[in-house]
């Protein structure tokens, strides 16, 4: 950037220099993006502000810096620690919790269920209420420096019961069943947003919400990607957990891809072209043709006395000479031969020789950048639609029905004239389908476990062939598709020579032009034409959520017993 400024400097009107510098900048900021982006991944906060700011100081203009400037200082203000009040304003209300007595304490005791339930929670400062799903068998219960938990662990599994609190100090025991645990338990309804997933995955956590946790109340909204489930808090937090792992656990890949099209014409002539005709003519039939055209000019020249009456080659050369007589016989020079009345000439045509070189060479450059999933395909397409009809619709009748007023003229000559050329028309409409014509990338990158990135690549390039079967256009089909594995920033190329075209032609004498050697002295116009595409993919890993390397392999020794 700092040598194309330079450059710029020293030739301020070559513009190309001005413009290679913007780009090198353009490179420049969007590599400090990116390392910013690393930065903040890691956790790298002075990182990610130094690089920012480079790239502020390099473009001052550029949007994308700003917005990340304004991201990072978003996550400063996030970090900030709340009032006490402003927290707790931030929720509804927690889960209501059991306050026990702190102590071990020990239990003998051989009695009906509901005499034991009471009996254990009053031991540690609690109040219970039974439900009358309770049942009142004899139990026999033998715990000895139990905590609160230990106990209530005991105590559920002995009587199939479990509890919900009331308030810090009260709790209500019912019987251990599905119909009592949708009763009591408190439940809770959260919408929860799923954001960059496809309807295959969305599918997979509402199998995941009613498989594994069991929340029968789970709706899926695959338009909105939101998922709604109502369930006990306890769950939905468990939930909330998973899915958010899930989500943070994916990998995201940015593709930079470079689109270069260039295209290469040639036209080059050189040699001589010798003459292609030669014209043969009787001197004096052409001497007696000019002065019999000329009869008045001729008179002229006698009555001076500029030349006798018989001398016609002064009298001929005095009607050239004053420009009032010209003849293309005279204009490439002639040759005399023979004598007398036979006395003829020749002219030979003209030599051209020539020296011509017309070359021109194009270049169109393309940009784009994806931001993609770890197994999300992209499409990038470049080109036109094209219109193909594909078939059309008629009535088969120029025969409409007769309405007064509205197929009939009434009174009117003007409307039956119109009605007319219309009725004597066959209505055709046509259907028409529109064909992608260019290129079509697809690419689906996949994250390996040492941070090297497997592309998918899909490439089709379309273009009319310029012939056509029953005046619908036949078209060229060019399609490629493969796998390539590189580390991170490594850039893979993909290159397609579009067209290439070569014409030579020879102007001379035949016979003599097509003697070897000879031939290179003939004019020569050879043509050409070529038009190459290259694509550069190069992937870069914004959010890596696998180590580099293998897992370690976990060694069990067989001889050692483990309880």
């Amino acid at each position: 950037m700092d040598e194309y400024n330079q450059a710029a400097a020293l030739d301020p009107t070559n513009s190309d220099y001005k413009l290679a510098a913007d780009l090198a900048r353009s490179h420049a900021v969007t590599a400090l993006i990116q390392t910013a982006v690393k930065d903040r991944i890691r956790g790298d906060t002075a990182g990610e502000r130094a690089a920012l700011a480079r790239g502020l100081e390099l473009d001052p203009r550029n949007i994308e810096v700003s917005e990340h400037l304004y991201e990072l200082a978003d996550d400063s203000i996030r970090s900030e620690s709340k009032p006490l009040y402003e927290q707790a304003a931030s929720r509804i209300g927690g889960p209501v919790e059991l306050l026990p007595a702190t102590g071990l304490h020990s239990f003998h005791v051989h009695s009906s269920a509901r005499q034991v339930i009471p009996q254990v929670f009053k031991a540690y400062g609690l109040d219970c209420t039974l439900d009358d799903s309770v049942h009142s068998g004899n139990l026999r219960l033998d715990v000895d420096d139990a905590s609160f938990d230990q106990a209530m662990r005991v105590l559920s599994l002995l009587t199939n019961t479990f509890y919900v609190p009331l308030d810090p100090h009260r709790a209500v025991v019912a019987s251990d069943t599905t119909d009592n645990r949708k009763r009591f338990m408190r439940q809770v309804l959260e919408t929860l947003y799923l954001p960059g997933m496809n309807k295959d995955d969305m599918g997979e956590v509402g199998n995941l919400a009613k498989n594994v946790f069991e929340i029968s109340s789970a709706t899926l909204d695959q338009d909105s990607g939101t998922i709604t489930i109502r369930a006990p808090e306890t769950t939905v937090n468990a939930f909330n957990s998973t899915l958010r792992d899930l989500v943070d656990g994916h990998n995201q890949v940015m593709l930079e891809v470079r689109i270069i099209q260039l295209a290469h014409t040639s036209q080059r002539q050189t040699g001589v072209t010798p003459p292609q005709s030669v014209s043969a003519y009787n001197i004096y039939a052409e001497e007696q043709s000019i002065l019999n055209a000329n009869q008045s000019l001729v008179q002229q020249i006698i009555s001076s006395g500029l030349a006798s009456p018989g001398d016609t080659l002064a009298i001929l050369g005095i009607l050239l000479a004053s420009g009032q007589v010209s003849s293309s016989l005279f204009s490439n020079g002639i040759a005399v031969f023979g004598g007398g009345i036979t006395q003829s000439a020749f002219s030979p045509g003209g030599f051209t020789g020539n020296l011509a070189l017309n070359s021109a060479d194009t270049r169109e450059l393309d940009r784009l950048e994806l931001r993609l999933g770890d197994g999300e395909a992209g499409t990038v397409r470049s080109g036109t639609k094209y219109p193909i009809q594909t078939s059309s619709f008629s009535s088969l009748s120029p025969t409409v029905p007769s309405i007064p007023g509205l197929t009939g003229a009434g009174s009117s000559s003007a409307l039956s004239s119109l009605l007319s050329g219309l009725s004597s028309a066959v209505p055709n409409i046509p259907q028409v389908q529109y064909q992608d014509l260019g290129m079509t990338l697809k690419v689906t990158p996949k994250v390996m476990r040492d941070n090297d990135v497997a592309l998918t690549v899909d490439l089709k390039i379309d273009a009319l062939s310029g012939s056509s079967i029953n005046d619908n256009p036949i078209l060229d089909s060019r399609t490629y598709s493969g796998v390539v594995t590189l580390p991170e920033g490594q850039g893979a190329v993909i290159a397609s020579e579009l067209d290439s075209q070569q014409s030579k032609a020879i102007s001379g004498t035949p016979g003599l032009s097509e003697i070897p050697g000879l031939s290179n002295l003939t004019s020569n116009n050879v043509q050409n034409t070529g038009s190459t595409l290259l694509i550069v993919i190069t992937p870069h890993v914004i959010r890596g959520t696998q180590d580099a390397g293998h897992t370690p392999m976990l060694r069990i020794d067989k001889s050692t017993n483990v309880h």
